[in-house]
């Protein structure tokens, strides 16, 4: 699939006021999702034989001293960035609390900026993502400790 048919499959979905609009091409599946105005992610589905391959976008686990931690996975292919502009603050820094909602990064992705929201309130332990820099889908791009 090209840029092409993604912008018209955007303009399919505003013509006819569609929250939502899946394809599958050549084995490949896009779904777009409509936020509010404008496109707000768009994601990669694995086949039916890659799909027993993926992973959830979060994993729990224990780290050295035995505290819970959350690994935040990137939902999708694309490039990674911290802040929403090069001369903005980032969205999170390590130690910093977070809430469910709450824009950790953002995942560009066929020319389509992706807020990458927490789905769980905690601690930012790391920050496994370098801005600027590309990510697959799966990779952990953060930790978190959960509230208690």
């Amino acid at each position: 699939m090209n840029l092409k048919e993604i912008e018209e499959m955007i303009k399919l979905m505003n013509e006819n006021k569609l929250c939502e609009i899946e394809i599958e091409k050549n084995g490949l599946k896009i779904r777009l999702k409509k936020e509010g105005i404008s496109v707000k992610r768009i994601i990669e589905e694995p086949t039916a034989e890659e799909s027993h391959k993926q992973q959830p976008p979060e994993k729990t686990g224990e780290d050295a001293g035995g505290k819970k931690i959350i690994e935040i996975k990137a939902p999708m292919i694309g490039t990674f960035y911290r802040s929403p502009a090069p001369d903005a603050q980032p969205f999170v820094e390590v130690g910093q609390t977070v809430k469910p909602d709450d824009v950790l990064c953002i995942i560009e992705a066929m020319k389509l900026m992706n807020e990458i929201k927490s789905e769980t309130a905690g601690k930012i332990v790391q920050i496994l993502g370098e801005s600027g820099g590309s990510v697959e889908y799966g990779q952990v791009i953060f930790l978190l400790e959960p509230a208690e």
